[in-house]
């Protein structure tokens, strides 16, 4: 009853205050405020008792977690008062710091997004979080195994199912051999789309692009994520594992709207990302939130065409 009474007031207060927007982008502005009120409760905790206490229990998507989650944990666990993190399967890796980490959902969910225990939850009208820490991954996993004759360009692409219907933002093959003909002189270009079978199932189907086979006949020269996974010189867990190896010895990505623009703006660098529809052009985490993940250089791209003039003018080595 309480909460019923706590959502509808906040929700004549997001009204009063931001009336003249949709309801559907309202509706994340009371989560931000649900987000600050849930953590209150927490204070004496966080600052002045100080003993680990914090048990994180996250089975969302993978974007928010990596947006919001882990830099949550992480500044519990610097801040003392980590006591243990449960996620979606292959997740440990990226909880590296975790005192005690189970991999309890073999199934994100959409339900598991909303979980107003984080300081933000989705989207938000302010990113300023004071509970949040950028994650060191690069320099965790930084390695001397992936390293190339020529500097690595990762291209992480994909072709899912998007607010219930077909795949919108991704890179199609004829956007694929515009990047791949104007980059390979230069870049050893490493392509990464996951299987199924690699990831954690979620509430979006992945679909074939036919761009293995494509690559393998017009651009054999492109190395394929999953090749190197087969090969697995690193010895890495699982897939999640491997991509945080390889992607710590990258400082050049292009890649998608999403979790996999999200996991490619940690590692510092630059990060070209197409993105056609999404909240995220509301609230502007493009430009506030993914910069934050590492200090990554984001360069953001609305169309096919737009994404390749980014690529051009700042991956392209002029004469």
């Amino acid at each position: 009853m309480f909460l019923k009474l706590l959502n509808k007031f906040l929700s004549l207060i997001v009204l009063l205050k931001h009336g003249k927007l949709t309801p559907d982008v309202r509706y994340y502005y009371r989560h931000t405020y649900m987000c600050k009120l849930t953590q209150w409760k927490y204070i004496l905790k966080d600052y002045v008792f100080k003993k680990p206490y914090k048990e994180i229990v996250f089975d969302g998507e993978f974007a928010p977690e990596l947006e919001f989650v882990l830099p949550f944990a992480y500044w519990h666990y610097k801040n003392g008062t980590l006591k243990s993190t449960k996620g979606a399967l292959y997740t440990k890796e990226m909880y590296f710091f975790s005192p005690d980490h189970e991999e309890a959902f073999d199934t994100r969910t959409n339900e598991g997004n909303y979980n107003f225990e984080m300081p933000r939850v989705l989207y938000s009208q302010d990113y300023d979080m004071k509970k949040w820490l950028k994650v060191p991954l690069k320099a965790h996993y930084k390695n001397d195994i992936y390293v190339f004759d020529k500097p690595m360009l990762m291209i992480a692409n994909r072709y899912n199912m998007e607010w219930g219907g077909p795949p919108i933002s991704f890179y199609s093959i004829e956007d694929l051999d515009f990047m791949i003909s104007h980059l390979k002189k230069d870049y050893t270009i490493v392509y990464n789309r996951p299987r199924p079978q690699n990831i954690t199932n979620d509430t979006s189907d992945i679909y074939d692009l036919n761009d293995y086979e494509w690559l393998a006949q017009s651009h054999p020269e492109v190395v394929l994520m999953e090749d190197l996974y087969k090969e697995n010189k690193a010895n890495a867990r699982n897939y999640n594992h491997f991509q945080l190896l390889v992607y710590a010895n990258c400082e050049r990505f292009i890649s998608i709207h999403g979790g996999t623009a999200a996991l490619a703006s940690y590692f510092e660098g630059t990060n070209i990302i197409l993105s056609k529809k999404g909240p995220e052009h509301h609230f502007g985490c493009f430009y506030k939130l993914f910069p934050m993940l590492s200090g990554a250089t984001i360069h953001l791209a609305r169309t096919n065409e737009q994404a390749r003039n980014l690529v051009y003018e700042h991956y392209v080595k002029k004469a």
